[in-house]
């Protein structure tokens, strides 16, 4: 694939001048038939899924047992182990909860975007937790707004909070009310919905966002990650189905799939990148979808060569599948140094540059003299390849060959990954040889798109970051609206 093809952007994008291809948002629920406190449970789930999101963090929690609208929640900037300390915890009582953690790709970094939204309204209290990204939003708020809404956020959750809540007033239960309004709302989402005596969890028609449920013991648990379901001792039951909404009351538990469809859409970002290594996601284990990609990156890109590594963490996987299918030994040229910030929040190039060296260290008795492979995911703005490359050779690598498990980003993500800008993107304006020139690289692979598929067999996926072939279209294009986000 030519990376040289100009990347069409909205002003989404040209807003926020970020260096690096940003996580989405991670929810989770529990309700606990037993009467257990689940604010704990909560934490710990969201801990596991702190890799979507760093920005900001919430718990809400309810006594279904107690009086209605008893909602007790607490959320801030941060991350979980920062906002929620012993006291805070303990002083969160309730057998139902949700959570959420957030990074946000438009919507601004402040404490008043942090989710869960908790909302009260005529017919009691409502708390919402939203991954994703919606492409309609824009129309649906001006609606609102005309109609008399008044917002405290800047993010697309806060709109869907309110159509479920003007739902409500004309429908039967909550549970109508989340389905009607997800007729209404078009684009990628997983949405956890918690009333004071029920969890509703509901999935987008072409599944672009995870959604999962488990059971541990008389509780049952949803949450974008199988990860978040073992780090509570929970047994995974299945994902959610795209199109699908789960109900879980004092009855019971019961699916509603009136959304679903057949086109399926699953964002190959996830398999990538974004999930934990030892997730599963739609029946694909994501540490063997990135074995393959290795794999495939091989076939498509051998060279001659003395070792295979990766970039830690996020090239280590493909590159022990590079390794594999070459022939080749896997080796760790790297130290990581897990205790440095991530590179891309340093407001100056130079920081940049330095926090690189901080974090990572190489091996030089693993790199001297040898001909290398190097993998990572992703070249964004090529800062960070570059001072890898430089430091290998520093430390007496002869040649290093990189290779990248994704095709070249030249296309907006609508639906809640947050791709930077063109200006921001390398493979906007370079070719793969001029970017193979500026990285100071001896050769340079990206992962052909007609390889994706093999990462994930048929499952339906979505690239359009990379083919420009979106499954939703995006009302910006059409009516020059931006969007908002979660």
């Amino acid at each position: 694939m030519d990376g040289g093809r100009k990347m069409k952007t909205c002003l989404q994008y040209d807003q926020y001048q970020e260096t690096g291809v940003r996580e989405e948002c991670g929810v989770f629920g529990i309700y606990d038939f037993d009467g257990n406190d689940v604010a704990s449970s909560v934490y710990y789930g969201l801990c596991s899924l702190q890799h979507r999101g760093q920005e900001s963090c919430g718990i809400v929690v309810s006594d279904t047992k107690g009086d209605r609208g008893n909602i007790a929640y607490h959320k801030d900037l941060g991350l979980v182990s920062e906002v929620f300390k012993p006291d805070t915890l303990s002083s969160l009582h309730g057998n139902l909860g949700i959570g959420h953690v957030r990074y946000s790709t438009t919507g601004g970094s402040t404490r008043e975007n942090a989710q869960p939204l908790v909302l009260n309204y005529i017919k009691g209290t409502l708390a919402l937790a939203h991954n994703g990204n919606l492409v309609n939003a824009a129309s649906l708020k001006e609606e609102l707004v005309y109609g008399g809404a008044i917002f405290h956020t800047t993010t697309d959750s806060e709109m869907i909070a309110y159509y479920i809540a003007r739902e409500r007033v004309h429908t039967r239960n909550v549970e109508e009310a989340v389905l009607h309004t997800a007729r209404r709302i078009r684009g990628g989402y997983a949405l956890v919905v918690m009333s004071p005596r029920k969890l509703i969890a509901v999935r987008d028609p072409f599944g672009l966002k995870p959604l999962c449920i488990g059971k541990r013991n008389n509780a049952y648990i949803v949450a974008s990650e199988s990860c978040a379901l073992a780090s509570v001792g929970a047994e995974f039951i299945r994902d959610i189905e795209p199109g699908e909404m789960v109900a879980i009351t004092e009855k019971g538990i019961t699916s509603n799939k009136e959304l679903q469809q057949k086109e399926r859409a699953h964002c190959i970002f996830e398999y990538i990148y974004f999930a934990r290594l030892d997730s599963e996601m739609d029946g694909i284990k994501i540490y063997d979808a990135r074995i393959r990609s290795g794999r495939a990156l091989a076939k498509a890109w051998p060279v001659d060569a003395d070792l295979v590594t990766g970039v830690p963490e996020s090239g280590l996987t493909a590159a022990k599948g590079y390794a594999m299918e070459a022939g080749l030994p896997f080796e760790i040229a790297f130290y990581k140094n897990s205790y440095i910030g991530r590179t891309f929040i340093k407001p100056t190039q130079k920081e940049r540059e330095s926090s690189v060296k901080l974090k990572l260290n190489v091996l030089e008795s693993v790199v001297k003299d040898k001909r290398i492979v190097l993998v990572d995911d992703s070249i964004v703005r090529g800062t960070t390849m570059a001072n890898l490359i430089q430091m290998l050779k520093k430390a007496g690598a002869k040649e290093v060959h990189v290779r990248i498990s994704a095709p070249p980003f030249l296309y907006p993500c609508y639906y809640g990954t947050d791709v930077p800008s063109n200006e921001q993107l390398i493979a906007a304006d370079h070719t793969t040889e001029e970017i193979r020139e500026i990285i100071g690289a001896d050769s340079l692979g990206y992962m052909k798109i007609e390889d994706l598929q093999t990462m994930v067999g048929d499952l339906g996926i979505c690239k359009a970051c990379f083919d420009n072939h979106y499954p939703v279209p995006a009302e910006s294009e059409k009516k020059g609206f931006t969007n908002e986000e979660n």
